[in-house]
């Protein structure tokens, strides 16, 4: 729990350094606009993140059962009367905030899975993977229909870790990757702005890659120690250095070594706990955590991926850093359900979740 408090004190960090510069740029009267929301959305995070922790395990997959029936009302319930932003329809307007509901069916989905999954071992002749499957096939319909490839693509990722660690059989693992192949060409040929993203990275001088091209010059910019805080010159031309880019200004005020300390807190994490779900006897709570860890850690992966341009543009925030109200308190369940599981008793070791 001291590193998911360690990622929020980067991000109030960060949105000191990037919010006053964005929320001048939108024209919002208030410089802080974004600092005092992040601030407040930091503490609904660490509240949520706490509380879910304390949970035994019966109570965490309840609770996710909730959160995952009411998110997925809430999403189709988005493509009536959702609000619509640069070409997506992902969020609901709720008294001047807004909430995209996709950020909570993720975690609430690999819970889910996990216990469906493990009830094969109890009941053989039930058709708990096909359940969990359906589950996690109307999730992925909801998403494309926003479209959400992105956050399509990182549950699809954690749902495989999750029934990969729960005894995957390999037609499974046949059919996972076979579906997975052929949906990415359909997108692929379907979707203009996903074709786009694609052809970009492999041409990027036949494209318009302005967004990357001022984040790699920020990172290049900021060397080994950076340029100091608040000195950085990409947050005044990225429309969303606060959110998707703010690894690149963090790299630029603060340096290399800034941003391997953040990758060491990262990984750190996510390793910590892979190892606590692997000595958990319950099959429910370790296929569970392992998925929740997987989706903690592939987020920010993929955040970094494309500051780097390592893959094609995607936008995703990074994990407790970037602004975003859904993000954190997402994440913090996340990490709240992962706690949950991986304290609970019963370990093939004893150690210090045990």
């Amino acid at each position: 729990m001291g590193g998911a408090f360690f990622l929020i004190a980067i991000g109030l960090l960060m949105s000191l350094a990037a919010g006053p510069t964005a929320a001048s740029r939108i024209g919002f009267e208030n410089p802080y606009f974004f600092v005092i929301r992040q601030a407040a959305f930091a503490a609904a995070a660490s509240l949520i993140l706490i509380c879910t922790s304390m949970l035994d395990r019966t109570w965490a997959r309840r609770f996710a059962a909730a959160v995952f029936f009411v998110a997925l009302a809430l999403m189709v319930g988005i493509l009536v009367f959702g609000h619509e932003a640069k070409g997506a329809q992902r969020w609901l307007r709720v008294a001047g905030f807004s909430l995209q509901p996709s950020e909570m069916v993720k975690p609430a989905l690999i819970v889910l899975s996990g216990w469906l999954l493990s009830q094969r071992e109890m009941y053989p002749k039930g058709p708990w993977a096909v359940v969990a499957f359906v589950f996690y096939a109307v999730t992925l319909g909801l998403l494309l229909l926003q479209p959400d490839v992105g956050q399509a693509v990182l549950l699809s990722a954690a749902f495989v870790i999750t029934f990969f660690v729960s005894g995957l059989p390999w037609r499974w693992a046949a059919a996972f990757a076979s579906g997975g192949a052929s949906l990415a060409a359909l997108l692929y040929a379907l979707l203009p702005h996903v074709r786009a993203r694609v052809n970009s990275f492999f041409d990027p001088t036949a494209y318009d890659t302005y967004q990357i091209d001022k984040a790699a010059e920020a990172i290049g910019r900021g060397g080994w120690f950076g340029v100091g805080p608040g000195e950085g010159l990409v947050k005044a031309s990225l429309p969303d250095a606060h959110t998707d880019f703010i690894f690149a200004v963090m790299v630029e005020e603060f340096g290399l070594v800034a941003a391997i300390v953040l990758l060491a807190a990262f990984s750190l994490m996510v390793l910590r706990g892979f190892r606590a779900a692997a000595r958990l006897d319950d099959g429910y709570a370790r296929a569970a955590a392992a998925g929740l860890f997987a989706l903690f850690g592939l987020q920010a992966a993929i955040n970094i991926a494309v500051n780097v341009a390592l893959i094609p543009p995607k936008g995703m925030t990074l994990p407790f850093v970037s602004y975003g109200g859904s993000s954190m308190i997402g994440i913090g369940l996340t990490l709240g359900l992962a706690l949950a599981l991986v304290r609970g008793q019963g370990t093939r070791t004893r150690g210090r979740y045990g």
